[in-house]
Parts: C-alpha cells; structure tokens; sequence
C-alpha cells in the first residue's frame, strides 16, 4: 500500500521542517508511487539516465564513484528523507552511483514533472536549491576530513554525522543508531585502508568513546568523540523534505 504525503511518517521527525498543505497537495500528484528495492540493488547508476527522482522513506545505503581501475570512493552515507536523482534530472546523467545496503522503500516521482514544480511552486524549488547547498557544504567538509585531519579525526567525524543523522530521524532512542555499513564501506568514505580503519575503530572502543558492532553504534563518550572530530554537537539544523 503507497503511503499517503499527509501520512508521511518521517513527517514527524525533528530533522525536517514542516510543509504547507498547499506544498503537500502538490507532492501527492508529484509522486507516482513507490518502489521497493533489496540489499545489494542498484537504485542510480554512474554515467547513466534516470526518468525517475526518489526520496528514501525506509532504510539505507550508499553514494559511491568508481574510478575505471574499479577502485572506490564513498562519497555519502544515504538515509531516509534523502533525495536521490537530482544530478540526472539537471546534468542529463549520474556523476556517481546510488546502492541500497538495506532493503529499502522509495517515493518515486517523474522528473519531466521538475521543472513544472520550479514554476508553479518556487517555494518547492528553493528546497531543492537548499538541498543541493547542503550537498556541497557536505563535500566541502569531506575534502577538509580526507586532506588535513588525522584518522582517528576522520573516523570520529564520520561517526558523528552518521549519529547525528540517525538521531534526527528518532532511530536513537534505544541508545544506538543503526549503522548497516561494512568497515570496508567506512575505510573508503575516509580515504583509510581497511587495516587503519579497523585500529582506529579498535581505539575508540577500547577507550570507552564509541563502539561499532552488529550493525550498531554506541557512544559511550558522546562529548568525547565530538570533541576529537572537532565537530559543532549543537541542535539537529531542519532540512527540507522532499
């Protein structure tokens, strides 16, 4: 059963602001429906077209680019309330590739539908601008973790941002956040061998800071962790959701 925009459940989650009912009657005709994809699925392909936009209503995955020697970049971590697509829609094809690491359920919408929503509703399109600035602000900190911070810096900084994502989508409350990912997943977002990667990860836990196991994260030392990624560990900023 497709889930009505009214009945949105991610509606509700601290991380994202609120929608007119003029903006929510607008994305119900925006949205076609929805798909539902396995572990492992290939939802956007690097290099390729998509006629169809998505935001992520259930579960996680990955933001990947390949380098032709088949070496890998992680470039974001994907959660719910993520919008997927925009690169194609506005630069004819993906620049990376999206993959779902969870089973996952996605709001699909038609993207021959976007640039009606830039005339018709420009509220709608500057969320889309936000979002898109945001992206790059996210970029921008990710080239100042890879080049000037030391690894234990770099991992404690993807672990913040990846708990605090988790925390404003309410997924925290049992004192963990779900992280599905492999180490291995990690090691390439952060430009760390998977050796490294794994030390590191073996001194936060063996000092009480965080720990990384059965595809959760624990914070024993919430303060302490943010303090080492230099990481501002304020109020969850709201984003728009799409």
């Amino acid at each position: 059963m497709t889930t009505a925009c009214q009945a949105c459940p991610l509606r509700k989650k601290p991380l994202f602001q609120q929608m007119s009912d003029d903006e929510l009657v607008f994305m119900q005709k925006f949205k076609k429906g929805e798909l539902s994809v396995q572990a492992g699925t290939t939802i956007l392909l690097e290099g390729a077209a998509s006629p169809q936009l998505f935001t992520v209503l259930r579960g996680q995955g990955l933001r990947y680019k390949t380098l032709e020697d088949g070496r890998r970049q992680v470039v974001n971590f994907v959660f719910a309330g993520d919008f997927l697509g925009l690169q194609s829609a506005l630069m004819g094809e993906m620049k990376h590739t999206t993959e779902a690491t969870t089973d996952m359920v996605l709001c699909v919408f038609d993207r021959n539908e976007l640039w009606n929503l830039f005339r018709t509703h420009p509220g709608r399109g500057y969320d889309l601008t936000f979002l898109g600035a945001t992206e790059e602000h996210f970029l921008g900190d990710a080239l100042a973790t890879l080049g000037q911070r030391e690894a234990i810096e770099r991992v404690a900084w993807a672990l913040m941002r990846m708990w605090r994502r988790a925390e404003g989508l309410g997924l925290t409350g049992s004192g963990t956040a779900p992280l599905p990912w492999k180490q291995q997943d990690l090691a390439d977002a952060v430009g760390l061998s998977l050796v490294h990667t794994n030390k590191t990860l073996a001194r936060l836990k063996r000092e009480g800071i965080a720990v990384w196991q059965d595809g959760r994260l624990a914070l024993p030392n919430r303060a302490r962790l943010a303090e080492i990624a230099m990481y501002d560990d304020g109020d969850i900023v709201q984003r728009p959701l799409f």
